[in-house]
């Protein structure tokens, strides 16, 4: 085996840095004894905080310096939360594992309300995502919404110095820091779907790179896996991506993998939802054929819109 450190590519925010602990904790002992380490890299994300992420191009905006990293031999695994990594694969890297999946949810925070329900006409509310934002224009149009950004004890500063009624956060971030006490509720999945790959961490690794992916491999939890190429395959065949608000529900219920989408309008007036399910063995294929049910559905309108 291998002796030089392992080294986990990840991003400088407290939450990534819980995250790629996280993995090294699983990685080091099918490694041992070789070290495990983590290098930490800054992201255009990271660094323009003034500009909301549809702005900015939006796709990989958390991820590219990562994977470039990995490209130029700085880092041997990238440790991505897996809702911010395209499902447009990079040439000479593979996604090669997941960890089991942490809550997939999205968390009401408020200092003022005890529920979604409760937020008076016209509240004002936080979100930094297109997605998050359609879903709550659909279900309560005159909410007035501003862009959020930051880190998670950014935004829940902002929450109380901004006066706003409230913020959505997701769930797995607020669990991971030891924050959630601060959860008000969390959202019901009927109405607010998850991003793709949300509460997921994705492990990446050069596609020449053999042996560091035989030991990746080794952490990878098979429902989460099966879950996420499902959702990925889904998002990957309608086309979509930060700049249009989609969300997806997953569940394995007795060897069946059952996959609810949505597709909307950025002002969440239109909405085209659609549930799909099959065999646990074919997540590429149910998330495909949920996609092709969306398109046939009003879809591919809402998606050339965007």
């Amino acid at each position: 085996m291998n002796s030089a450190p392992l080294r986990l590519g990840t991003r400088g925010s407290p939450l990534a840095l819980w995250q790629a602990h996280h993995v090294a904790v699983y990685l080091r002992p099918v490694l041992a004894p070789r070290p495990v380490e983590l290098v930490q890299i800054e992201t255009q994300g990271d660094v323009v905080q003034d500009r909301p992420l549809s702005q900015m191009g939006g796709i990989g905006v958390f991820t590219k310096e990562i994977q470039n990293a990995l490209l130029d031999h700085r880092a041997d695994v990238a440790v991505h939360s897996l809702k911010d990594l395209p499902t447009l694969p990079v040439a000479g890297l593979r996604l090669v594992a997941t960890p089991p999946r942490g809550a997939t949810g999205d968390a009401f925070i408020s200092a003022k309300h005890p529920s979604f329900d409760a937020l008076p006409e016209g509240a004002i509310v936080g979100t930094s995502s297109l997605r998050r934002r359609a879903q709550l224009l659909n279900r309560r149009p005159d909410l007035r919404l501003v862009d959020l950004r930051g880190n998670v004890e950014t935004r829940l500063r902002k929450l109380h110095e901004q006066q706003l009624d409230a913020i959505v956060l997701a769930q797995a971030g607020l669990e991971r820091l030891g924050l959630a006490e601060v959860i008000t509720e969390i959202l019901d999945p009927t109405w607010m779907l998850p991003a793709v790959g949300q509460g997921a961490i994705g492990l990446e690794a050069r596609a020449d790179d053999a042996e560091t992916i035989h030991w990746v491999e080794a952490v990878n939890d098979l429902p989460t896996w099966t879950a996420i190429q499902a959702e990925r395959a889904m998002l990957y065949a309608l086309g979509g991506g930060c700049l249009v608000p989609i969300g997806v529900h997953s569940r394995i219920e007795n060897e069946t993998l059952i996959l609810r989408g949505a597709v909307l309008s950025s002002d969440g007036k239109r909405r085209i939802v659609a549930t799909h399910r099959g065999p646990v063995e074919t997540p590429l294929a149910v998330g495909q054929e949920l996609a092709a049910e969306l398109l046939a559905s009003g879809a591919r309108e809402l998606l050339d819109a965007a």
